[in-house]
C-alpha cells in the first residue's frame, strides 16, 4: 500500500501492518514492473481524450462477491488462533483496544461494498508486451480490447492525492489469509515497544487499516493470473479534491463514479502522472480494424501531447474470437 507524505514512524508503521504490500511494492520498484489498464478501445479513447480514469463502485464491478470474500476471510482468520493472538498482543500494548478495532470495523463494514470506488489495472510485465496476456483480453476486451501501459511512478509513489490509495491485490483462501495475519502478528510482537509508545489512536488506526484493505483487496485464489493493483478511494472516509463525481451510464446502467484527473500536482510531489509521460504504450487487442483502430490512437495521442504517437503503439497479432 502506498501512503501520502510519510514519516520514518509511519513508514515503520506501514512495515509492520502491510508486509505483504510492502514485499510486492518493493518487487515492482526492482523489477520496474509497469502496470496496465485492459478495456475496450471506447472506453481508452475516453481515458485519452478526457484525461480521466473512472473509479467504479465495488458493487457495480463485474466481480464485485470478492469483497465479501475478504470479510468471510477475515472473520474466519479472527475468530480462530490467529484472532485470539492478535487480541493478546493488541490488549497488551493498549488495553481495550481489540474491542475498540471490532467496533470500529464492524460499523464501517456496509460502506466497504456500497462506497468503495476503485481503479484496477494488472502488473505488467517485459514478456506481456507483445501480445498482452489472453485471460485479460477475453475478460475486457468486447470486440476491439485495448491495453494502456502505464509506468509505475505513480503507484509506487509515497506522496499522492489525499484519500487515493494504490494497493496490490492478494489472492487467498481462508488458509493462506490467516498466514498472512500470521505475518502482521509477528510483526506487532517484534515492535511492541514502538507501538507502544505510538499511542491506542495511531495503534487503533493502524488495525483498522488492516482490517480495511484486507476485505477492498482479497481476493478468490482463482483469479490469482490477473495479477492485480488497485486505486483505492472511500469518499465517506477521507474526501479527494483531486476526484470529481459524476452520474454514467455502464453497460447501460446508471452510476455514480468518481474521475481522477490525470495532472501532475508539483505542489505536494507527485508527477508522472499525465498522458506524454504516464504512458509507457497501447497494446491493440484482437480486432476487425487493426490499422483504423492504430490510426485512431495516434491520433488521440498526438492531441495529448504524445511525440511520435506511432512508436507507442503495438497490435497485437492474436488470432482470438471474441
Amino acid at each position: 500500500m502506498t501512503e501520502n507524505s510519510v514519516s520514518a514512524d509511519q513508514q515503520r508503521l506501514i512495515d509492520i501492518f502491510h508486509p505483504h504490500a510492502m514485499q510486492k511494492i518493493q518487487e515492482a520498484r526492482k523489477g520496474n514492473i509497469r502496470f496496465a489498464h485492459y478495456t475496450t478501445a471506447d472506453a481508452a479513447m475516453n481515458i485519452i481524450k478526457t484525461k480521466k480514469f473512472w473509479m467504479r463502485k465495488a458493487s457495480c464491478m463485474n466481480d464485485y462477491l470478492e469483497v465479501k470474500h475478504g470479510i468471510d476471510c477475515l472473520a474466519e482468520a479472527y475468530n480462530g488462533e490467529a484472532g485470539t493472538q492478535l487480541q493478546e498482543i493488541l490488549n497488551k500494548i493498549c488495553v481495550g483496544i481489540a474491542d475498540e478495532v471490532v467496533s470500529l470495523f464492524d460499523s464501517w463494514i456496509p460502506n466497504f461494498v456500497t462506497n468503495t470506488y476503485i481503479a484496477c489495472f494488472s502488473e505488467h510485465w517485459a514478456e506481456d508486451d507483445t501480445h498482452g496476456r489472453l485471460s485479460m483480453w477475453r475478460a475486457y476486451s468486447e470486440s476491439t480490447g485495448v491495453a494502456l501501459v502505464l509506468n509505475n511512478e505513480p503507484f509506487l509513489a509515497s506522496d499522492g492525492p489525499p484519500g487515493v490509495y494504490s494497493s496490490p491485490v492478494s489472492y487467498l483462501d481462508d488458509v493462506s489469509f490467516k498466514h498472512e495475519l500470521q505475518r502482521v502478528i509477528e510483526g506487532i510482537k517484534d515492535n511492541e515497544d514502538f507501538l507502544r509508545v505510538q499511542g491506542q489512536e495511531t495503534v487503533l488506526g493502524a488495525v483498522f487499516n488492516v482490517f480495511k484493505f484486507a476485505v477492498v483487496c482479497t481476493k478468490h485464489r482463482g483469479f490469482m493470473e490477473e495479477r492485480e493493483w488497485r486505486a483505492i478511494y472511500m469518499p465517506l472516509m477521507e474526501q479527494s479534491p483531486h476526484l470529481e463525481k459524476s452520474i454514467e451510464i455502464v453497460n447501460g446502467a446508471p452510476q455514480p463514479i468518481y474521475q481522477f484527473r490525470l495532472e501532475n500536482m508539483p505542489n505536494i510531489g507527485y508527477t508522472g502522472i499525465e498522458i506524454p509521460e504516464f504512458l509507457s504504450k497501447i497494446i491493440i487487442g484482437p480486432t476487425k480494424y487493426p490499422a483504423a483502430t492504430f490510426e485512431a490512437f495516434a491520433t488521440l495521442l498526438d492531441g495529448a501531447g504524445v511525440k511520435d504517437p506511432e512508436s507507442r503503439i503495438h497490435i497485437t497479432d492474436i488470432p482470438l474470437r471474441l
